[in-house]
């Protein structure tokens, strides 16, 4: 669309990792039975009171000050009302004229660029509940309602429109779930619903610093349904403005199975939800000790820790990216590294054989039973020649599953690799002396014979001859 601009903002909503609402001592753990997690006060009955969790404002705080914004000395909560089934006092407690922190910006790199994308305010609120539709659940006309998450304590993170691309906004929200992850704000579980995302997008003719009507889509749960939503419907804007069309300003739902935007509603401004102050709650001040103790125990961020991996470390800037996805990633590889120098090679096994397990069973690294000593020692199985490559892919598999020590899955396997000189070489004598053509063959150039000799020395030690020992051995013997 070289005639055409996008321009592109988004709304993050995290889940705040505490282990009660934000307004009530009600459980905020994922999973419980329906309506379980609930008091008068999170379900909204007549009387109640809020009594605003401290933990809340500082996750907030904390993300706040990383993320470079203002933050002032009074910030206060209002009541945003609107009514909706799952909102069950028919407004929700949220932060608009005094936020926790306003404006801050993110750094992001494209395509080797980078590039500042802008933060409109950083805010607290409460969840709503969920609603359970006939269709999801298998019950024809019926929806039913779940207040478990109605006051569990989000982080609305709102960007200026400042992207340009699909691609900035992909690199710009695993930007974001990098930084909330190692600050420990949320824990950015997408399939339990703790982190999502509503997008905004508008067309303008190229050049123009008119911003075009903006069309948002709601209730974003992935970083795929973010970009095919918006790729569907920039194509949906563009489509109607070359027919000579206007955008209406409007809220869309993403359709995934049909691959396409749908109406909504019309898009409420601020207006339509009558703020103003909620009489419940009195302002929060926030000290200049509270904020500057919150920065000075802010921990390394993920552009500064990949830069340390990758100029530090000698590491490709992929490899870094990758290993500073979430803080217990790096934490794993820098734990390994101290037990096991080798930084490429602790690297490769981190984001290879082992992200491939792990993703296979949808688990976090903090989660499985491999520890970073476990991981070392089987990488000095490897480095003194005890087990092959081959064999500690295997050994692996086996350590993930049980957690055993490697050196122990070895034993217990009869796994040990024959290096010693002397066994192979005897080996290798009585092979050349029982196959006299094979001999000649690899003598006359025939480099095939070769796989033959190698094949027939695993052969005789079960599987556990070093293959690189067998060739130089075999080299010495029949000559390169």
């Amino acid at each position: 669309m070289t005639d055409f601009e996008t321009v592109i903002g988004l709304e993050i909503h995290a889940e705040l990792d505490t282990e009660s609402k934000v307004f009530c001592s009600c459980s905020t753990k994922f999973g419980a039975p329906p309506n379980s997690q609930t008091c008068p006060v999170c379900l909204g009955f007549p009387g109640v009171l809020p009594v605003l969790n401290e933990k809340v404002v500082e996750l907030a705080l904390r993300a706040a000050v990383a993320l470079n914004c203002e933050v002032g000395p009074q910030n206060a909560f209002e009541r945003k009302n609107y009514f909706y089934p799952d909102l069950p006092k028919a407004y929700q407690i949220s932060q608009k004229a005094l936020p926790i922190g306003r404006g801050g910006w993110v750094e992001i790199e494209v395509g080797g660029q980078a590039k500042r994308v802008g933060l409109v305010d950083v805010h607290m609120e409460e969840d709503t509940g969920k609603s359970v539709h006939g269709d999801d659940a298998g019950w024809a006309d019926k929806s039913l309602l779940d207040y478990n998450r109605a006051g569990v304590p989000l982080l609305e993170i709102v960007s200026q429109p400042d992207m340009r691309s699909i691609e900035e906004a992909e690199t710009y929200m695993n930007e974001m779930r990098s930084i909330l992850l190692f600050l420990g704000v949320s824990d950015c579980k997408m399939e339990q619903g703790s982190l999502r995302f509503e997008a905004s997008c508008s067309l303008r003719p190229a050049g123009s610093e008119v911003l075009g009507n903006r069309v948002e889509i709601k209730n974003l749960n992935s970083f795929r349904a973010v970009a095919n939503s918006l790729r569907a419907d920039l194509r949906r804007q563009e489509a109607l403005l070359r027919a000579g069309g206007a955008v209406a300003q409007e809220t869309m739902l993403w359709n995934e199975e049909k691959g396409v935007t749908e109406p909504m509603r019309s898009k409420e401004t601020s207006s339509d939800y009558r703020y103003f102050p909620e009489p419940d709650l009195v302002p929060l001040e926030i000290s200049g000790e509270w904020i500057a103790r919150v920065r000075a125990e802010l921990p390394e961020l993920p552009s500064a820790r990949r830069r340390r991996l990758s100029e530090g470390l000698g590491l490709p800037e992929e490899t870094a990216e990758k290993l500073t996805a979430t803080r217990a990633t790096a934490d794993f590889f820098e734990e390994t590294l101290r037990a096991h120098g080798d930084a490429r090679s602790v690297a490769n096994w981190i984001i290879g054989d082992f992200a491939a397990l792990l993703n296979e069973d949808k688990l976090e690294i903090q989660e499985s039973r491999v520890t970073p000593q476990c991981l070392a020692d089987l990488l000095k199985l490897i480095d003194d020649g005890a087990i092959s490559g081959k064999q500690a892919k295997e050994v692996f598999a086996e350590l993930y599953q049980s957690g055993k020590a490697p050196g122990d899955i070895v034993a217990d396997k009869g796994m040990k690799q024959v290096s010693d000189e002397g066994q192979l070489s005897d080996v290798l004598d009585r092979i050349i002396a029982a196959n006299p053509q094979a001999v000649e063959d690899l003598k006359a150039g025939n480099q095939k014979t070769r796989g033959f000799f190698v094949g027939q020395a695993m052969k005789a030690t079960k599987g556990q001859a070093n293959p690189q020992m067998v060739n130089e051995l075999l080299a010495e013997k029949l000559g390169s």
